[in-house]
């Protein structure tokens, strides 16, 4: 098993811990698994495509190991609707 930690967004903000693929593995390279494409049976076009994870790595194995809060309002960043932008200052003339 190889661990990493790995920040989460969903279904909250944690700090988790998690498996990763074996970088040696002659199956997958070190992705942790494969993708297949596939097309439609009578007109053969592209219809999609399959994500098959690899033997090496389990990619359901994850700990919770830290819930992270949530910054509070007046720390958070301004919206696009803002007159004075993300910097704080406004590039328009003051007249």
């Amino acid at each position: 098993m190889r661990l990493r930690i790995q920040r989460a967004t969903w279904p909250h903000n944690a700090l988790i811990l998690t498996d990763t693929p074996h970088p040696d593995c002659p199956d997958c390279d070190g992705v942790g698994g494969a993708q297949r494409h596939y097309g439609d049976d009578e007109t053969g076009e592209y219809a999609g495509t399959d994500w098959e994870p690899c033997h090496c790595w389990n990619e359901h194995r994850r700990w919770t190991l830290l819930p992270v809060p949530r910054r509070p309002r007046w720390l958070r960043r301004r919206g696009s609707r803002d007159p004075w932008g993300p910097a704080g200052y406004s590039d328009e003339p003051p007249f």
